[in-house]
Order: structure tokens, then sequence, then C-alpha cells
């Protein structure tokens, strides 16, 4: 019994947040647990900087903690490579995202909203901080 409570330990303190990839799904979540959502832009099969972002800032533990109480987190990924295409369905719902969010096709963009889709702050490209800069600039922009 010991063993699987260390075991089950070990995994609830490693899980990374859920990365939705369902932008109305992380709406209904947000305003329900009261949470706001990251959007990130990302090509995680050849875009550096945003393999970076989710490196060394999304999968932090300190970013991973903050998320798992405050922010409802929504992929919606490019990739260019074959074997990672997405199912049509989900093709066509990120290009949505985009027209609407991310017009000029920068990679990475992240975007802070709140449950109701409103844009509360961006970062444009890799945004070159610690995870915890980052918590930081969320909580303030959350605070105006």
């Amino acid at each position: 019994m010991k063993l699987l409570f260390v075991l089950l330990s070990a995994w609830l303190f490693t899980a990374s947040p859920v990365w939705l990839t369902n932008f109305e799904t992380a709406k209904t979540e947000a305003a329900t647990s009261n949470k706001l959502i990251i959007l990130n832009f990302s090509g995680s099969d050849w875009c550096g900087p945003c393999i970076r972002l989710r490196k060394e800032i999304f999968e932090s533990d300190a970013f991973t903690k903050y998320a798992a109480d405050n922010l409802e987190l929504v992929n919606a990924d490019f990739p260019r490579l074959k074997k990672h295409e997405l199912p049509k369905e989900q093709i066509k719902q990120n290009d949505e995202l985009a027209d609407k969010y991310n017009p000029k096709g920068r990679f990475p963009y992240t975007l802070l909203l709140d449950a109701q889709g409103k844009v509360l702050k961006t970062w444009d490209g890799f945004p070159d901080e610690t995870a915890e800069k980052f918590i930081d600039e969320i909580n303030a922009a959350h605070a105006h």
C-alpha cells in the first residue's frame, strides 16, 4: 500500500497540466471554475522557440502547479510533418482560432484570455524569462 501511495504521489507531482484542443470546452471550463485561459499557437515539430517555450516555461514545476489552480490551457498546434498531421476537424478549429486571435501567423504566440475569450495579455515569440516571471505577468494582467 505504501508503494502505491509513493507512486501515486510521484505521478501527481510530475503530471503536466492537460492542454485542451477545443477552445469552446476551455471557455466553459474556465467559466465554471473561475479560471483564465492560456491559448498557445505553436508549431510543435518545426518551431524551435515553440519547443523551448513548452520545455522551459509550460513544463516547469512552477507553471504546472500554478496552471492546475488558475488556468485552462489550449494549444493550437500547426505541425508541418505528415506524421504529425492533425485530424481535419482539429485543423479547422485551429485555423478558426488563428483567424480570430493570430491573424499574422506568429509562432509561438501566446494569449491570456478571460472565460469569454477577451484578450488580457499577449506574448509574441518566446518570452525570454523565467516561468516565475511569466506567472507574475499573468497575475499582473489579471489584476487590471
